[in-house]
């Protein structure tokens, strides 16, 4: 072999090093992983307010049961959403969209990372959790992203369900069942989803118009979203208190959590009086932070 001839392939490879590595950036991309770390930490909040204990090597494993299956769910819906994600400012530079992965392998990646996940958590675990995160991982992709989200402006409503199950996938993997506190932490984040999610519909509103789909404020208007924005935050008031009325947690929590509630429906007054993207960005800021604080405080009580 030829100097020359050596120097070719070894440039070659290190050609295909870089391309590698944003193969594997790629399909980690598909995991939404912003978006899961958010599902993982409401999943070990279920598990830790959960009454009994699991050996921590199940807990990890149910813990990555979760977040797989969560990641899982999003490569499918990035697969069904790549023509509309193309389309959208906020998503177009997305791996499907740039022509990185072909549809045929993220639907493939996501069909087998939610088998695994479903049979790893019913084997390990119980097969009540792994039956509420395969019912998960249906919901979001069939009601949610198939039926509801081209159909309806109550979309993020209804469908906003599939991210409200962690708490309830770690309770089970904990107790086998599902209790009322299960129920209530579920509630919660089933009530934050649409003010959080309309935040960012404000601000995308335009790209939400070219790719046709009928969110709230595209349907209603503005104004119309922020008035509901402001209602679904004062509703769940009562949801954040009834840990403390359950006796699942104690006055540290109530009061954490009254004024990170407060403060939620602060921005949310802001939001319906002064019509700016800035204050929309400020809700949706503070909303992920809200969730997580909440979640925080409850098994900081609890411990």
């Amino acid at each position: 072999m030829s100097v020359t001839t050596t120097f070719d392939l070894s440039l070659a490879a290190g050609a295909q090093a870089p391309a590698l590595e944003a193969r594997v950036g790629d399909y980690i991309a598909l995991l939404k992983p912003r978006v899961m770390s958010l599902v993982v930490f409401s999943g070990i909040a279920g598990m830790v307010m959960a009454p009994g204990t699991v050996h921590p090597f199940l807990a990890l494993v149910a813990v990555f049961c979760i977040a797989v299956g969560a990641g899982a769910a999003g490569a499918i819906n990035m697969w069904y959403e790549r023509d509309i994600d193309a389309i959208m400012q906020r998503t177009k530079s997305r791996p499907l969209p740039m022509g990185r992965i072909q549809p045929a392998d993220a639907l493939t990646f996501g069909v087998v990372l939610t088998i695994l996940s479903v049979g790893l958590m019913g084997m390990a675990l119980n097969w009540v959790a792994a039956f509420w995160l395969a019912f998960a991982s249906f919901f979001y992709v069939f009601i949610y992203t198939i039926w509801l989200k081209p159909r309806t402006p109550q979309n993020i409503v209804i469908g906003g369900a599939a991210g409200a199950f962690p708490p309830v996938i770690g309770w089970a993997a904990v107790t086998g069942d599902v209790g009322l506190p299960a129920v209530i932490m579920f509630l919660l984040i089933f009530l934050w989803t649409p003010p959080h999610f309309w935040a960012l519909a404000l601000i995308r509103n335009e790209d939400y118009k070219r790719a046709g789909i009928p969110m709230l404020p595209v349907v209603a208007g503005a104004v119309a979203t922020r008035w509901q924005m402001l209602l679904y935050t004062l509703a769940l008031t009562p949801v954040v208190l009834a840990p403390l009325w359950l006796g699942m947690v104690g006055w540290v929590y109530a009061v954490g959590a009254g004024v990170l509630q407060g403060l939620f429906i602060l921005s949310s007054v802001q939001v319906l009086r002064e019509a700016s993207d800035r204050r929309a960005w400020q809700m949706f800021g503070y909303s992920i932070f809200y969730l997580f604080a909440i979640f925080a405080l409850m098994m900081a009580d609890k411990v």
